[in-house]
């Protein structure tokens, strides 16, 4: 017992298939998605910083690394159970949190407790690399979803993920990352060729202009 299980469970990482119990073309893991989140982030962070905005480099890092760790004990929840509901969704990141806590009084050595206490809770808060976190978190999964779009998987949910999905960014509208994300990369991703490019790009205007308006 100790930092051994801690390390051990890193690669467990990967074995957790996000969006489980549907055909999916491309298959991602929990150890990908907080790989990708945090170089998403990076450039979110980035164009932050050139508009003024000072960044906590050490804590966006931090945030984005570790923002999915809890899943480790809890398996990736459907996105649509997740969210259902809001109390559902605070239930079950109370239990998340139970569990990472009872992780850390296991597993840690106590010198380090209040370091990984603070490092592995929820990272989405209101400062700007929480922000951002959350933006950067939702815009890998519309990636996943939109790889799936473009093989025309039949799955209803993955429209239904992208919606809310671009609906969670635009939230974040007031965050210069977030209308470069809406000016330069939204515009370039419709342009790719793949059958039902005319209802996504449908879909995604009247989200941001129901936003917008």
């Amino acid at each position: 017992m100790g930092v051994h299980q801690y390390f051990k469970r890193l690669s467990d990482l990967e074995k957790l298939i996000r969006l489980p119990g549907k055909f999916k073309y491309f298959e991602h893991n929990v150890a990908a998605h907080s790989f990708k989140v945090t170089k998403i982030a990076q450039y979110l962070a980035t164009v932050e910083e050139h508009h003024g905005n000072t960044i906590d480099w050490k804590s966006l890092y931090e945030k984005a690394l570790n923002h999915d760790f809890a899943e480790v004990f809890t398996g990736d929840i459907k996105t649509p159970v997740k969210y259902a509901k809001t109390e559902l969704k605070m239930l079950f990141s109370q239990v998340e949190q139970d569990m990472v806590d009872t992780f850390i009084n296991e597993e840690i050595p106590e010198p380090y407790k209040d370091i990984y206490r603070e490092r592995l809770q929820e990272g989405k808060d209101d400062s700007l690399e929480g922000q951002i976190l959350s933006v950067a978190d939702k815009i890998d999964l519309l990636y996943e979803t939109f790889g799936e779009i473009q093989k025309r998987n039949p799955e209803d949910l993955f429209f239904e993920i992208y919606e809310h999905s671009l609906e969670t960014i635009m939230q974040f509208d007031h965050l210069s990352s977030v209308q470069d994300f809406i000016e330069n990369v939204i515009p370039e991703m419709l342009t790719e060729n793949f059958i039902p490019r005319a209802e996504l790009r449908e879909t995604t205007m009247a989200i941001l202009n129901r936003i917008n308006g």
